[in-house]
């Protein structure tokens, strides 16, 4: 990665580059849309912010958008890319090495 972008397309088009920015676009937009659209649940929302960021990644890398195909393979992959989004956003309220019982010291402490 370039040193002066955070994300670029072919970042984007990565495992680890399409599950960070699905992980953070479905955290920051998840309570807004839960307000206009309250039966979707976040797994199908996650799948859906992959898939548009995939579809866009290969799109800006130069594929052809009348390809069947570049449609097909990101729908498979949005469901890898935000599975490992959702593992995120576990280890991030749960951290590795982190006890239940030193979660209950934290809270109890003034």
């Amino acid at each position: 990665m370039d040193n002066g972008q955070l994300f670029n397309w072919e970042a984007l088009s990565s495992m680890g580059g399409a599950s960070l920015l699905t992980y953070f676009v479905t955290a920051y937009f998840k309570t807004t849309i839960d307000r206009f659209v309250t039966w979707l649940p976040t797994d199908v929302l996650a799948v859906s912010v992959a898939w548009v960021i995939l579809i866009f990644a290969q799109l800006a890398s130069g594929a052809t958008a009348y390809d069947w195909r570049l449609y097909a393979l990101s729908f498979a992959n949005a469901f890898l890319v935000a599975a490992a989004a959702g593992q995120m956003h576990q280890k991030a309220l749960s951290p590795p090495g982190v006890s239940a019982t030193m979660k209950e010291d934290a809270s109890n402490e003034p």
